[in-house]
């Protein structure tokens, strides 16, 4: 079981899948690096991994989904908690393949009809369920039941730029929605350059493309920001 606490000091740490972003030239040599990113990210101790390819077909999503659970898999026994995945929008290819839950498209299928379709198929089990929202969408959202994600969309991290001159952090609104009551995690884009001003705003964690799949050594990236502190 991955951990939902949200008042641990430690950050929630999920990297977002991207292969078409990757230095390969073929389809298929992409999506095994994909796979051995995904194997050393899941070594590395890291907690979610969201399968976001949206080009591929509901078969090709499948064997992804299907394989990158079995190379998360072959990890789970020498970690406390397993490395979790998520697939992104495609709640039939979570549910048929067991994954750990399914992070909703932001026009996609309601939350509410989410949980409901979840709960029925894996009744009992730790399924999460991923919501993309801005800050104006978090602040009139009810307190949600468990196992809900909030991934904060880029844009809601207005930035301001800092005295020190050397950094930008987030706005006063972006620190209150990173406090709410179900995990909140601001979604990055960049290579994580304001990762820490994200964990030291109060935000559960990062989630986060290249800055995961640029690393040229996963392992220390994910100790490096396991030291990060809310």
């Amino acid at each position: 079981m991955s951990r939902l606490n949200n008042s641990s000091c430690v950050p929630l740490l999920c990297y977002v899948t991207d292969r078409n972003s990757l230095p390969a030239t073929e389809t298929r040599e992409a999506q095994e690096t994909l796979l051995l990113k995904i194997e050393a990210a899941a070594a590395a101790g890291v907690d979610w991994i969201q399968i976001r390819e949206k080009d591929l077909s509901g078969r090709e999503y499948t064997l992804l989904t299907r394989e990158a659970l079995r190379r998360a898999t072959k990890w789970q026994a020498s970690k406390s908690a397993a490395t979790r995945i998520l697939v992104n929008d495609r709640l039939d290819v979570a549910l048929a393949e067991r994954a750990s839950g399914v992070h909703l498209a932001e026009n996609g299928l309601p939350l509410p009809e989410a949980k409901r379709l979840a709960n029925a198929q894996t009744p009992g089990q730790d399924f999460l369920v991923g919501v993309p929202v801005t800050l104006s969408k978090l602040r009139d959202l009810p307190r949600t039941a468990a196992r809900v994600i909030f991934f904060l969309a880029p844009s809601s991290l207005r930035h301001r730029k800092r005295r020190s001159g050397r950094h930008r952090g987030l706005s006063g609104s972006a620190r209150s929605a990173a406090r709410s009551p179900s995990p909140c995690l601001p979604s990055e884009r960049s290579r994580g350059e304001n990762a820490a001003d994200c964990v030291a705003a109060g935000a559960a964690g990062i989630a986060a493309i290249r800055l995961f799949q640029d690393a040229s050594d996963m392992s220390s990236l994910i100790q490096s920001l396991r030291k990060l502190t809310r």
